[in-house]
């Protein structure tokens, strides 16, 4: 599967910053029996923030604040597995995109939520996409779907492959400073396919981090 990188200035008008960087490598698709590239090892040591606030304890059960305002409505339309990791793997995935366009709003590519829910290669990814939200002067708006998730696990037990489709259709940019609403037509571009390769946070307190993150844009497969 081709993986690329977008013009951000265009491509904004037609699809979220968080779907234009294609981390990651390869162009074959997986099948179950396969390793998972990336998931034996993270590239860097597990981070994870401290003292989360009370009112953060409350929204989310690893005490992080993953929140966001009304007109950014994160879909996450899928079943969890059975499987007791994979199920836990897959909600600090989407707590990972949450973390994201929290850091989106607020922002900043400092914010707790990002170094909680992520590490190595997940956690630069997370930043790279901020930072090109803050550069452009965006934030998001409307409805960003996730959908037809699939995950399967490492032979070691502690990492998870996360996979789904995206659909940013109905997800343009908004300019910060004027609260012009970015939109465009309806195309390809607005469905992409992820991976997310969650490891298990070594303290044992059921906490998975993504540290690695590929995107095929352009999916025909998530239409």
């Amino acid at each position: 599967m081709k993986r690329r990188s977008l013009p951000v200035a265009a491509a904004l008008t037609a699809t979220a910053v968080l779907l234009l960087t294609a981390c990651g490598s390869g162009d074959d698709k997986s099948s179950a029996n396969d390793k998972i590239a990336g998931a034996e090892q993270s590239t860097a040591t597990p981070t994870k923030s401290a003292e989360p606030s009370a009112a953060a304890a409350e929204d989310n059960p690893d005490g992080v604040d993953v929140s966001l305002p009304k007109d950014i409505n994160l879909v996450f339309d899928w079943t969890k597995p059975t499987n007791k990791n994979e199920a836990a793997a897959m909600d600090d995935a989407a707590n990972y995109i949450r973390a994201i366009y929290h850091g989106v709003d607020k922002r900043t590519t400092k914010d707790a939520a990002v170094t909680a829910y992520s590490t190595g290669g997940g956690l630069h990814y997370a930043q790279v996409q901020i930072n090109e939200w803050l550069k452009g002067g965006w934030t998001a708006s409307g409805t960003l779907r996730h959908y037809d998730a699939t995950t399967r696990s490492a032979a070691n037990g502690n990492s998870v492959e996360v996979a789904f489709c995206t659909d940013s259709s109905k997800f343009p940019g908004k300019e910060v400073k004027t609260g012009k609403i970015l939109t465009s037509t309806p195309s390809l571009a607005d469905y992409d396919h992820f991976k997310i390769v969650m490891v298990k946070f070594p303290t044992g307190d059921g906490l998975w981090q993504a540290s690695k993150v590929s995107v095929e844009t352009e999916a025909s497969e998530c239409q």
